[in-house]
């Protein structure tokens, strides 16, 4: 059964930091790209970050490049995003997902999605 479990959203201050949790089964999380998206009202979802199967390789939106790191834990099934110097444009649903798709940040390369978790970043 493929499952996507996302914690960790809150209220932070502009400048704070938060640290998203993804838990997976076994099955997606051999997938050959793991992600994180996020959506804010009124927009579209878009890219974040993801990481290859072996964690070897990552890749960031320029928006997030410097703030964010996106690692994993293969022993627990679980892909984690330290988001750090937060802002108020940082504010929305944030998503993880997986697919089969190396190297890829487009929405349409992911099958797998958790049911979000909110991130809100005051000012």
């Amino acid at each position: 059964q493929v499952q996507l479990v996302e914690s960790g959203g809150g209220l932070v201050q502009a400048g704070g930091s938060l640290r998203l949790s993804c838990a997976t089964s076994r099955r997606t999380f051999s997938m050959n790209t793991m992600g994180w998206f996020r959506q804010a009202p009124g927009k579209e979802r878009e890219f974040v970050a993801a990481i290859s199967r072996s964690g070897g390789s990552t890749y960031y939106a320029d928006s997030v490049k410097g703030r964010f790191t996106i690692s994993r834990v293969n022993a627990k099934n679980t892909v984690y995003l330290q988001m750090n110097n937060l802002k108020p444009e940082d504010t929305a649903v944030y998503y993880c997902a997986g697919g089969p798709v190396a190297g890829t940040s487009s929405v349409t390369d992911f099958g797998f999605w958790g049911q979000g978790t909110q991130v809100t970043v005051s000012s």
